[in-house]
């Protein structure tokens, strides 16, 4: 098979081979018209472009590092890439980030960050130049790896806030407090007098946050809480119901919709109707919502919207490096549904 250069298509489109890398490099300087022509003659042509060498020109790898950074405790190994890549959670924001990196032609790269070695991979990987940013998925609040980043001053954007508010570094996140509130609201409007919160890892910054909105909402309209501890797992969700039942509640938020599942059953399992006699409100819109009966009522944070602007905030920032952080705080909505 022959191979296809610049020439063959500087010759197509009639113009200089200069005028061909130009418009493969995405630069500023050429017509509208000229950049027309010139892309119809490489799908002529069928030629394509050596990635090794543009990234010599242009000095960019065409991908990014999507680094999912957590903690698995005292087992690493409980928390490897078929715990992540099989997470419904994971799979959106995949999702999200393929809608704005594939027009660009832009490449993810996976890597998981939870001890500290593989922390100081991510920050060789990035410093080597083997990519151009960094998509960082991480929702602990005492995760070094935003700030490791940043003083590398590579091009960084963080699903949910950073854990220091004085992280110069771009984010997107969900009004985690606000939807904490419209759980209250919703279930004190359904005539609940008695309400439990089944709280999230309070290492997480958005548990916490959640945890607080809901408690804010409580005290303002007047009603006594009860909160038990959870791990965001449909296990925790179900030991935690238990603890709540126990003191007598009647409406309960789960912070998030595993924890809301293991809620529910725990309750049919002592011969409760939900939402009769005590309701469930969770929180994401996962699938897990949709997988009980009856199904679930939950704040929804919009993580494919969410997680496409936080690619095309990477992607302004790879375009203009001197660009300031950005945060983009997105509202959640209350999907009603059979539990509350």
């Amino acid at each position: 098979m022959t191979t296809v250069t610049l020439e063959d298509v500087a010759r197509v489109a009639g113009v200089s081979r200069a005028t061909v890398s130009r418009v493969i490099n995405e630069k500023p300087d050429v017509a509208p018209h000229i950049v027309e022509v010139v892309q119809e003659a490489i799908a002529r042509t069928g030629y394509v472009p050596n990635r090794a060498a543009r990234s010599l020109v242009t000095r960019r790898s065409g991908t990014v590092l999507v680094v999912v950074s957590g903690t698995a405790g005292d087992d690493p190994d409980a928390w490897g890439p078929g715990e992540v890549l099989a997470d419904p959670f994971f799979g959106r924001v995949s999702g999200g980030l393929m809608s704005s990196l594939r027009p660009r032609d832009v490449h993810p790269v996976l890597m998981l960050a939870v001890t500290p070695a593989e922390r100081t991979r991510v920050v060789t990987y990035v410093r080597e130049g083997s990519a151009d940013g960094v998509l960082l998925v991480s929702a602990q609040s005492d995760d070094t790896l935003p700030s490791l980043l940043s003083d590398e001053r590579v091009p960084v954007v963080l699903f949910s806030r950073p854990p220091k508010a004085s992280l110069p570094i771009s984010y997107v996140d969900v009004d985690n407090r606000a939807g904490g509130a419209l759980a209250a609201e919703h279930l004190a409007a359904r005539g609940c007098r008695s309400l439990g919160i089944i709280a999230g890892p309070l290492e997480m910054a958005g548990a916490m946050d959640r945890m607080a909105g809901f408690r804010e909402a409580t005290a303002r309209l007047g009603i006594e809480h009860v909160v038990a501890p959870g791990t965001f797992s449909v296990e925790s969700g179900g030991r935690a119901m238990a603890e709540l039942l126990d003191h007598g509640v009647d409406g309960v938020f789960a912070s998030n919709d595993n924890m809301g599942v293991g809620a529910i059953l725990e309750a049919q399992d002592r011969g409760l109707s939900v939402p009769d006699d005590v309701a469930v409100v969770g929180f994401d819109d996962s699938t897990s919502a949709l997988m009980c009966r009856p199904t679930l009522t939950t704040v929804r944070q919009p993580i494919e919207t969410m997680a496409a602007e936080m690619a095309r905030l990477l992607l302004e920032l790879l375009d203009d490096p001197g660009l300031p952080p950005t945060a983009h705080l997105f509202d959640p909505t209350l999907v009603i549904r059979g539990s509350a």
